[in-house]
């Protein structure tokens, strides 16, 4: 019995047999295609639904803004001033933050696996293969050990918190850049000693008496097993330097809205502006400490001394490379017409602010310092420069970012305290925080305030010295600094304890602020131009005391400032060429702009913002004074002397004139020179050495 074999779809046994092979590969490459195919619509599914949860996480910050600002509108309608549009904005977050936490569950995702592997540490990326091919996964943070649809909700949670970067690279430089924009440089300067005496020594003894008493505490935590983990004198200090870090943008907000004591003000507005920069390069330098041997905590005088090498240099980096940046964006609108093309100018200066944080981040110092630098360096000089359009797109710019920023920062510090996943609360370490940062603000305010009070003839009274201490609120500098580490258990207690300090803070003390200045009887309505006048009509003996009240440093900063940076950086001030040396003469020509000679005798109104006092206004300045008498008539007096120092006999004369008199510390008074229908003016001032102006222009005296 013979076998016969069948043919197969018409085609002979052999050749059947050989082409077997090849059907089957194509059938495996076919459904292999398939299987891609459906791996790519299942990731592009997958990225949809991410992009359209992002869109959702935002828009909830959007109209928690929305919802700010609409609040805030009512409150100013109705005169209520016992919450703050940052308190408000915090308690906005918090009740969000609620909602996503207990009131909002993700469905469990079916294609989620939990896999156990045995890997001892926590890679940044880990790579995965499945069936032969590599996928990266990305760490994102430990999460609860919780199965069930409560670990999709921690997911939920998880893309509601924002990387730390943001807050520092994104958020942080539009509100410490307006902080010095902003500044009001007559009052500040006026005040120098005092503030720097505050945000230097005070921070750092602030920051030490924070630092021991915390530390004491966290030593009986030990003895009672109340410490669930490492927390060295070094976390302590940390600690006392990110507490430090005041931000009353409540009270100055309602100070400048009251109009309170102009010198309370630039003292608490100035200690808070460099405070923030002192707390974070003082923290770095504390995160630098690094003793030598296996104990990196412990005392080492060597290694102290060279965090505090580490706090002089990267705070001095910082502050150059601010001032540079602001000099190179001054003489580069000096020398170009960037003028004639406003939106041009604008966009220039705004990212040549914001690269400066950058910058300084990249080259291993403090953006914060540089960029606050920065900004009182555009504002001395750049803003010169600028075209009255410029002028006030940067100011309004700034100010719009610094708004949305700030209120950014205070809705999420409402939203984090349920959003994020590794909260510590420990009641005794809570309780002893409280309690040391008010003993480290006494340690501060207190004692300074008497040793300044020593040298000071405008004392700083001891009102105003209980107003600074009430007033030291913590804020979005505190915040950012505790975010950007909590990868240890130290770090999250210090973190979630920080957030119970800003919402204290904020709402109590910055709620109290009204009846706080109306228990200490702190003068409210107080115009600070007004104040300037008053104090040029003082008798003789009195202005010459407070002529000679500047310290000698500023003085000599003063000359320099006014004779060469000024020329060299805007159009305003003498001309090179009669300031520096004959032999110089070329390079005076060659940096000297033709606009500096037709500026020559004329009162650029932000030099008088740089006065140190008010009664040496018109000699240190060599400014004109307009007096106006009865019928209307202007006369423009100009002192003898073309020389940039003080004039004792032109200063006791300009004092002395009658009441009516204007002097243009803070008054701007333009003269249009082509309208006929003005009353006539009359001005005395030599012809300037420029060539004739082919246009009438307007003066600003």
């Amino acid at each position: 019995m013979g076998f016969t074999p069948r043919r197969f779809l018409g085609v002979k046994p052999s050749k059947a047999l050989l082409l077997l092979p090849f059907m089957l590969s194509f059938m495996l490459v076919g459904s292999q295609g398939e299987s891609n195919a459906m791996d790519n619509v299942a990731t592009e599914r997958l990225a949809e639904a991410s992009h359209r949860q992002d869109s959702a996480n935002l828009l909830i910050f959007i109209m928690l803004l929305t919802l700010t600002i609409l609040t805030i509108w009512l409150f100013k309608h109705r005169r209520f001033r016992f919450l703050h549009e940052t308190g408000l904005a915090m308690i906005y977050g918090l009740l969000v933050g609620v909602i996503l936490r207990f009131g909002v569950h993700v469905p469990q995702s079916l294609s989620d696996e939990i896999l156990n592997c045995a890997v001892n540490a926590s890679p940044a990326t880990l790579l995965v293969n499945v069936s032969g091919r590599f996928y990266e996964y990305t760490l994102k943070g430990e999460v609860s050990r919780r199965k069930g649809h409560q670990m999709q909700d921690d997911e939920m949670l998880r893309k509601v918190t924002f990387d730390p970067e943001v807050f520092f690279n994104i958020l942080l430089p539009p509100i410490i850049f307006h902080a010095g924009y902003s500044l009001k440089r007559r009052h500040f300067f006026r005040n120098i000693g005092s503030i720097l005496a505050y945000a230097f020594i005070g921070t750092v003894i602030s920051c030490f008496v924070i630092g021991l008493i915390m530390y004491g505490i966290v030593s009986f935590m030990k003895v009672v097993g109340q410490l669930g983990g490492d927390f060295f004198f070094t976390d302590c200090l940390l600690f006392g330097a990110i507490v430090s870090a005041t931000d009353p943008v409540t009270v100055l907000a309602i100070f400048n809205e009251l109009k309170v004591d102009v010198d309370l003000y630039a003292l608490l507005f100035g200690e808070s502006v460099l405070n923030d920069a002192v707390a974070i390069v003082l923290s770095s330098s504390i995160v630098a400490y690094q003793p030598a041997g296996d104990n990196s905590h412990s005392f080492e005088a060597m290694a102290m001394l060279k965090s505090f090498g580490v706090f002089l240099g990267v705070f001095s980096g910082s502050f150059a490379l601010g001032v540079a940046t602001g000099f190179m964006t001054a003489l580069v609108t000096k020398f170009t017409k960037l003028r004639d093309f406003p939106l041009l100018e604008t966009a220039l200066f705004f990212l040549m602010s914001w690269s400066t944080f950058l910058l300084a981040e990249a080259c291993g110092f403090t953006g914060v310092v540089a960029v606050l630098f920065c900004g009182i360096t555009q504002a001395h000089y750049t803003f010169n420069n600028l075209s009255p359009d410029s002028q006030e797109r940067t100011k309004q710019l700034f100010e719009l970012l610094n708004f949305l920023a700030e209120n950014f920062i205070f809705s999420y510090m409402g939203l984090t305290l349920f959003s994020f996943q590794s909260h510590v609360f420990n009641p005794m370490f809570i309780i002893g925080a409280f309690m040391a940062v008010f003993v480290g603000r006494a340690a501060n305010i207190y004692p300074l305030s008497f040793l300044l009070n020593l040298g000071r003839k405008n004392k700083i009274k001891s009102n105003f010295q209980h107003v600074m201490m009430f007033a030291g609120l913590r804020g979005a500098m505190t915040f950012a600094l505790s975010i950007r580490d909590t990868a240890t258990y130290a770090r999250q207690m210090m973190f979630s304890t920080t957030l119970l300090i800003v919402f204290f803070t904020v709402w109590i003390c910055g709620g109290g602020t009204m009846p706080m200045l109306s228990f200490m009887s702190i003068p409210v309505g107080v115009d600070s131009d007004q104040d300037n006048s008053s104090s040029a009509v003082l008798d003789g003996s009195q202005r010459r005391n407070t002529k000679h009240e500047s310290a000698w440093p500023f003085r000599i900063w003063y000359n320099f400032d006014h004779n060469y940076l000024k020329p060299l950086l805007t159009h305003s001030g003498p001309p090179l060429t009669t300031t520096m040396p004959t032999c110089c003469g070329p390079l005076a020509r060659c940096l000297t702009s033709p606009q500096a000679y037709e500026n020559e005798y004329r009162l650029h109104d932000d030099d008088s913002d740089f006065i140190l006092n008010d009664a040496s206004v018109s000699s240190m300045y060599a400014d004109v004074t307009v007096s106006t008498d009865a019928s209307g008539s202007r006369t423009i007096n100009r002192p003898s002397g073309t020389g940039g120092g003080p004039s004792d006999d032109g200063l006791d004369h300009e004092l002395a004139l009658a009441e009516h008199e204007v002097a243009i510390r803070g008054t701007r008074l333009v003269l249009p020179m082509d309208d006929p229908v003005d009353p006539p003016i009359t001005v005395t001032l030599p012809p300037p050495p420029s060539p004739p102006r082919s246009e009438p222009r307007r003066h600003r005296l």
